[in-house]
């Protein structure tokens, strides 16, 4: 069964990034970094999301993004799905942070269940065919909406949305061009998929 490994996020100061993913975050072996200055402007096409189980964990990793230098693009707060928010990391990764409970169980852990990587595409019925002749079997699918991966023990899961979907969820304009600025680090690849997201083996990549 496929799996990730990690992610590797193309930076401008990869020391800074370092020291937001492990201070923020901390995370040092699910998001790698590099340098690259690859031309990017607007929405990069992905988020990533961190899933933890209560508001209150919610709270404490927006709070320590936030303090880190990270952007607020949507405050934590409850919807009809749970409790989350949305901020840009310094080096302009969008992170959504969520939890599907409404209400805490207890004080603030900062554990996280999960880490999502979520691929805005533009067809999406043409991706789902691409991941799954590729090695990656649909866990979940809802229609033409969302289709989510199963990547076994993975440390990052895989989703997919409609692109213009994506970027209203985390509100920005769908409007980007250019290098996503995005590895993901697995054992279905190398290959680069229909909406330019490129796959490298983890083996490749251990030691970014």
């Amino acid at each position: 069964m496929t799996s990730i490994e990690s992610v590797t996020l193309e930076v401008d100061d990869p020391a800074a990034a370092r020291r937001f993913y492990s201070g923020g975050f901390g995370l040092d072996r699910q998001v790698r970094v590099r340098a690259a200055d690859a031309p990017t402007t607007g929405f990069r096409g992905f988020t990533l999301s961190l899933v933890v189980s209560q508001p209150a964990d919610v709270n404490a990793l927006v709070d320590a993004a936030v303090e880190a230098g990270a952007a607020t693009l949507k405050p934590a707060a409850k919807s009809l799905w749970g409790y989350g928010g949305v901020v840009r990391a310094p080096d302009g990764t969008i992170w959504q942070i969520a939890s599907s409970s409404k209400k805490d169980t207890g004080p603030a852990t900062r554990r996280i269940d999960e880490i999502v990587l979520l691929l805005g595409v533009a067809d999406m019925a043409g991706s789902k065919r691409f991941y799954v002749e590729h090695g990656v079997p649909v866990a979940k699918s809802f229609g033409g909406k969302y289709v989510e991966f199963d990547t076994g023990s993975g440390a990052v899961k895989l989703a997919l949305y409609k692109r213009r979907g994506l970027a209203k969820l985390v509100g920005v304009s769908p409007d980007g061009t250019g290098s996503h600025r995005l590895t993901v680090n697995g054992d279905a690849g190398p290959f680069t998929d229909p909406d330019g997201f490129a796959w490298a083996t983890a083996s490749e990549t251990a030691s970014v």
